[in-house]
Formats: structure tokens, sequence, C-alpha cells
């Protein structure tokens, strides 16, 4: 259990998390209220409405997370994302104004929301290589599963109050508390302990700075690997925002209430796979093997159930292993990575994590619409089927790694074979 907060015991990290928490809820939060806004408020069913909602909100990863890194190494990494989180908290009280006042229309939100994603895409890659800054390298992979968890104990937390307080006042308000979380948030950023930051070197300006950050991850195959599964993860497994909306509104016929009671359920195994995370002493490749394959298992099966009761039930496992999958992927590229390369690097994570999504997302809704709604959840379960196989073959091919299920008198154990090296898991 120590082990697993060992971060919250720097005092700049501490309360750095305080204010990632808060806004994270509230986040949460504004994207659950969003999504019920286009596909019941002001569309009435429009599948396509709500994929290209997901396009617009993760375009400009696509088209500014390159820079953006290049940014965070160059420049301090606290005043980008200060920068960055006004605009966010702006945008949070223009559209919820809008819409307590009936005055909102569909371009609205989707011009606010690519306004969200530009300030999000900047604030991104300074947010995730700034932990570095916070804890010793030594507590680096903890307080990156410590990050994670605050963004899923959000993911806990904010859809279900989304979902309650759009039942009772509407979706406005939601937006105004996200405005509040975010000034929250630059409290804490700004009132860190500049003393006690551990920034990495600056890197002079000079062109070639994001090719080269290319050229740093093309000659590490195991960094492209590690690229390549958060890339279909992000863009194929993580399309809850627009599945969970369509299955719980058309498929099974409830209200806010229950939708929000869907994100919170996924929150509760997202958050226990960043706990997990974060308490273990390293992070390995098995850990993505296993959890791809528990997760295509898990959400093959919400495809298909007949109940309301038994979709919900197995979003806990899906976001375990979905989180698992990601939050490993991203210890193992941060922890392998110089820090002087950490920002661009982390958006080129961005880049293949949300890069695709502007077309994913549409095309998803697009399915929906053509194949039935049922088909919004199989999109991932086929996508990430195949990634899985692939790894696996790679690993196996070039790595040298066998694996083989063994029967003892208690239960089975995995055992990994790696040229040199024999190791052992319990299954």
């Amino acid at each position: 259990m120590a082990r697993m907060f060992a971060s919250l015991s720097v005092p700049n990290y501490r309360r750095y998390f305080t204010g990632v928490l808060a806004s994270n809820v509230g986040s949460w939060m504004s994207r659950t209220a969003a999504s019920w806004l286009v596909l019941v408020e002001l569309t009435r069913g429009d599948m396509t409405a709500i994929g290209l909602l997901t396009g617009v909100m993760f375009l400009p990863s696509l088209l500014l997370s390159p820079y953006a890194g290049t940014l965070a190494d160059r420049l301090s990494k606290r005043r980008i994302m200060i920068a960055a989180q006004c605009v966010m908290l702006a945008d949070a009280g223009v559209l919820g104004v809008l819409i307590i006042t009936q005055q909102v229309q569909l371009w609205h939100v989707f011009l606010i929301t690519f306004i969200d994603g530009c300030a999000g895409a900047v604030d991104s890659p300074a947010r995730q290589a700034f932990v570095s800054e916070l804890v010793p390298h030594e507590l680096l992979g903890n307080a990156i599963g410590l990050n994670s968890a605050s963004f899923n104990a959000a993911r806990l937390l904010g859809p279900g109050i989304a979902g309650v307080l759009i039942a009772v006042i509407g979706t406005g308000p939601v937006f105004l508390i996200n405005m509040a979380s975010f000034a929250v948030l630059i409290w804490a950023t700004a009132t860190l302990d500049a003393l006690r930051l551990m920034p990495a070197p600056v890197v002079p300006r000079e062109k070639g700075g994001l090719r080269d950050a290319l050229r740093y991850v093309r000659r590490r195959p195991e960094l492209m690997l590690l690229l390549g599964v958060g890339f279909m993860m992000g863009n194929f497994a993580f399309n809850f925002g627009i599945s969970n909306p369509i299955m719980s509104s058309m498929v099974f016929g409830k209200g806010p209430t229950e939708f929000g009671a869907l994100g919170s359920l996924m929150g509760i195994g997202a958050l226990g796979a960043a706990l997990l995370s974060a308490a273990r002493s390293r992070a390995r490749l098995r850990f993505i093997l296993g959890a791809m394959a528990g997760y295509v298992v898990f959400q093959g099966a919400s495809g298909l159930v007949g109940e309301f009761w038994q979709f919900a039930a197995l979003q806990v496992p899906i976001g375990l292993c979905a989180i698992t999958t990601v939050v490993t992927a991203n210890t193992l590229l941060q922890t392998s990575v110089a820090g002087a390369v950490r920002g661009r690097v982390m958006a080129l994570w961005m880049v293949f994590l949300l890069g695709a999504t502007p077309v994913v997302g549409p095309l998803v809704g697009w399915i929906g619409t053509t194949f039935g709604p049922r088909w919004t959840v199989q999109v991932g379960t086929i996508a990430i089927f195949a990634t899985f196989v692939v790894v696996t073959w790679y690993l196996m091919a070039h790595k040298g790694v066998r694996m083989r299920l063994q029967w003892s008198a208690t239960r089975p154990i995995v055992v990994y074979y790696v040229p040199g090296d024999v190791q052992t898991e319990r299954a």
C-alpha cells in the first residue's frame, strides 16, 4: 500500500495531484453532458453527429501535438499548462451559458469542442512530461500510475454525477462546474514550489527538433511497438463516448442517469487498473498482452448481451483491461526515453493515441447507422484482437518470447521463455 501512494509524499506532486483530480472529475462530467446534449437534446438520436463530435474533439491532437511536444521541451511546461487550462476554462463557461440561455446550436458545440481540443493538444504533452519534474526518477513510474489513477477515479465519479445532474438540473450547469474545476487546477499548478521542481534540460531552438524525436523513436523498435499499441487502443478501443450513449439510449432505452452509471462502472475497473499499475515495481509487456486478450473477451461479450444490467456489469472488466494496456505502454515509454526528448516523445504518444480518432469516430458513428448500434461496440473487439495477434507474433518472432500454460496442484502457471532467462507468473 505504501508503494502504491509513494509519490504523494512529495509536496509538489501532492498539490498537483489534487488539482488534476478536481479537473479530471469536471472534464468527465463535461464529456458525459456533451455526448447526451448532442445525441439526445440536439439531434434526437443521430449517431453520425456524435461520431463527428468525437472526431472534432481529437482532430487538434493530430494537427498540433507534435508542435506542442516541441514547445514542452523548449519552454516552461508549467506556463504552457496554465495558459491552455485558462482557454479550457473559458470554453466550458461559454458553452454552459449558451445551454442555460437556450441559445445553443449544434455548430456551437462543434466549434467550442474544437477550440477546447486545441488547448488540450497543447496541454497534454506538457502535462505528461511535467510529472518527471515533480518527483525523483525512482518515483516516476509510481507517479505516472497515480496520474492515471486520478484520471480514472474521475471516470468513476464524473459520469455518474453528470447523469444525476442532467436529470435534475439539465446539461448547462454541468459545464459551469467543469469551469470551476479548471480554476482549481490552475491554482494548484501556479502555486507549486518552484525551488523543488526538477526541470529537464532545455532543448535549444533549432530546426529539426521534431524530426530528431522521430528518428530517436524509429531507431528503437520497442518504442515503435508501444506507440503501435497506443494507436490501436486509443483510436479503436476507446470509442466508449460513442458506443455507450448509443447502446444506452437506442438499444436499451435508458436515460441520462443510466448512461452516466455506465461511465462510473467503467471507472471502477479503470481505477483498479491504474492503482495496480502504480503498485507494481516495474511495467512489463506481459501485462499488455494479457490485458488486450481480456479486453477482446469482455468487449465482445458486451456487444452481444440482451439486458442492460449485463452490458453495465461488463464495463468493469472492460475498463480494467483497457486502462492496464494503455498505462503499462505509457509507463514503459516514459521510463525508456531520455529527459531531453520526453516532451516530444509524449507528443508522439498523443498523436498515435488519438491521431486517427477524427476519422475513426465518424466512421464508428456511420457503422452504427448502417449496420446497427451493436457494431459500434464490436469495432473495438475486432481491432484489438488483430493487434493482440500482431504484437504476440512480433515478440515471438523477434524477441524469442515463448509462452506455455502449465498446471500445478493449486492453479495454472504461465511460463515465459526468453533467451537466457525463464520467468514464471501465476495465471
